[in-house]
């Protein structure tokens, strides 16, 4: 059915209806994996033996376009685009520019592992593309390539970092996820990275997504402590949060440009102002990651449906989030392995 759309384009200001869950949280931001596939193989993400998607089964960029679309006229924003590894999808940069088209899109970022990522930065910055986040879990070379199933590739992430903030798309944003017992120990050299070269460095606590399903709560390194951690050294301010922030964000007390963020999905979950919807690249949507609920989209793609109808399948399923592990938590419900962190994209 192509881009042919039978409903007038977002514009800002003219949104149609927003997207509301049952709870009132209204959607703002789409994260959309692009694929499954990727470069590394971090144990807290990919299971040993992947069972990729075939390449039929993947949403085309019109594809993703589309959905978008039909999301910007329901007041959808912001796009970040994921994977897997999106940079190993082939002209992914291509995307970026459609999706940085679309009207009522004010910005499309993108999270990458950043091994491609300095061949890709200047296309991907005269995209669109406004800005990136490289998932960094070690500064230490040999533990680097141990999390991420690699050989001699932390140099080469580096470069891409330095090569993004050179064309424009800085302040590079830097994911770690701490795991107790592997990395916990550079929470400071971390710290040290945002405060003296200006980036924006973010720890996620450790979440029940992992390839080979050994999560416990036992390996979760809680936001506080990691907060009390940095500032024994260096003095941190807290940040005025915004709505449907995932990150609790703080500055340097001496004036340093960098800032620091933990996302607390485990400890402090921030369910209640979540603004997000996700796209997998088999056309599935799913209005919360950790639910494993999920919403088939691409047989109406690729059967024909208006817009109007994929608008009031994207409004069904969104309907359907539930409160969030906030309420697991306060509940006493145990909660399990939900789905591999790669087929989605975080």
């Amino acid at each position: 059915m192509g881009l042919q759309s039978s409903l007038p384009e977002a514009r800002a200001g003219d949104v149609l209806g927003g997207l509301s869950d049952s709870f009132g949280r209204l959607a703002g931001k789409l994260r959309v994996s692009v694929t499954d596939r990727c470069n590394f193989r971090c144990d807290f993400c990919m299971p040993e033996a992947p069972a990729f998607l075939d390449q039929s089964e993947v949403l085309t960029f019109e594809e993703v376009t589309r959905v978008t679309a039909v999301l910007a006229t329901m007041g959808v924003a912001k796009v970040r685009v994921s994977g897997g590894e999106p940079l190993v999808r082939r002209d992914v940069e291509r995307l970026v520019g459609m999706l940085s088209r679309v009207r009522g899109i004010k910005s499309v970022s993108m999270t990458t592992n950043g091994a491609l990522l300095k061949g890709k930065a200047a296309a991907l910055k005269s995209s669109g593309l406004k800005g990136v986040t490289v998932s960094l879990h070690s500064l230490r070379p040999e533990l680097y390539d141990e999390i991420t199933g690699t050989k001699d590739m932390f140099s080469r992430v580096m470069e891409g970092i330095a090569e993004a903030e050179r064309v424009g798309l800085g302040p590079v944003k830097v994911n770690c996820v701490v795991t107790r017992g592997c990395n916990e120990g550079e929470i400071l050299d971390f710290a040290r990275m945002a405060h003296d070269s200006g980036r924006v460095v973010r720890f996620i606590e450790y979440m029940p997504f992992d390839g080979t399903k050994f999560w416990d709560t036992g390996m979760v390194v809680p936001g506080s402590e990691i907060v009390a951690a940095i500032s024994a050294r260096y003095p941190l301010e807290p940040l005025a949060g915004e709505r449907g922030s995932t990150s609790t964000n703080y500055r340097f007390a001496d004036g340093s440009e960098g800032t620091i963020g933990t996302i607390t999905s485990m400890s402090r979950p921030f369910c209640g102002d979540c603004d997000r919807i996700r796209l997998k690249a088999n056309g599935n949507i799913v209005p919360c990651l950790f639910s494993v609920a999920e919403y088939d989209l691409k047989h109406l793609l690729r059967g024909g449906a208006s817009d109007e109808e994929l608008e009031s399948a994207v409004r069904r399923a969104f309907s359907q989030k539930f409160e969030g592990v906030g309420s697991l938590m306060e509940n006493k419900v145990e909660v399990r392995h939900i789905r591999p962190m790669y087929t989605i994209g975080g």
